[in-house]
This record gives C-alpha cells, structure tokens and sequence, in this order.
C-alpha cells in the first residue's frame, strides 16, 4: 500500500507540472488540484493493475511498429484516466489530442522519475 500511495503522490505531482506547462493539458472542475489529483489516482491504478498486462500482450505490436505503438498505449491510458476521473468525480484532465498526450507522457515520466527517487531516499 506503501508503494501505491509513494506512486500516486509522484503522479500526482508529475500531473501537476503536465498540466501547468503543456497548453493541450486542461485540468477540469473546481478547484483545478482535484482534478489532477484525480487523474493521477486513476494513472496509478491503472498502471498497477492493467497496464503490464496490455504492455506484455502487444509487445510484438510494438516491435512491428519500432515503438510507435506504446505511443498509442500511453495515449489510450492517458485518456482512459481522464474519462474514468471525470466520470467517477466529475474532475479531472483534459487532454486535447494525441500530440499533447505524447509530450504529457513524456513529461510525467520524467518527472514522476525525480520524484519517486525523491520520496524513496
């Protein structure tokens, strides 16, 4: 449980950046730290839960496409958290397209990286 609290909290704070600096990324619902908080809740079960799965079963997907399709991946989660916040507490992210969601991804896992070492010392 340790692990997954330690795991939101650098989500949450990785969503937190994604947000303030990418204009494609709009938090939803009052106030604007719910929203991400709630987004980034639902990236850390999601992560925990399917996303090794789905990662391991399209894995000759990804090396046919050199990659490409873990792009897809994480867009498809990105938005699949973003429909699961605001449909479970009417908050959350929004996220404009694809594009967005490719530098969001890249964004949170940079920073989500920093965190979680931080947290972990």
């Amino acid at each position: 449980m340790k692990d997954f609290l330690s795991r939101w909290i650098a989500l949450a704070v990785a969503a937190g950046v994604m947000v303030w600096l990418l204009p494609g990324m709009r938090p939803v619902g009052k106030p604007a730290a719910l929203g991400v908080v709630a987004f980034a809740l639902f990236m850390a079960l999601l992560d925990a839960s399917i996303k090794p799965t789905v990662q391991l079963l399209s894995l000759p997907l990804t090396f046919l496409t050199f990659g490409v399709f873990a792009l897809v991946l994480n867009w498809l989660f990105m938005r699949l958290a973003s429909w699961l916040a605001v449909s479970a507490f009417g908050v959350g992210v929004f996220i404009d397209g694809f594009w967005w969601s490719v530098l969001g991804s890249i964004i949170m896992a940079v920073v989500s990286g920093i965190v979680s070492s931080i947290i972990s010392d």
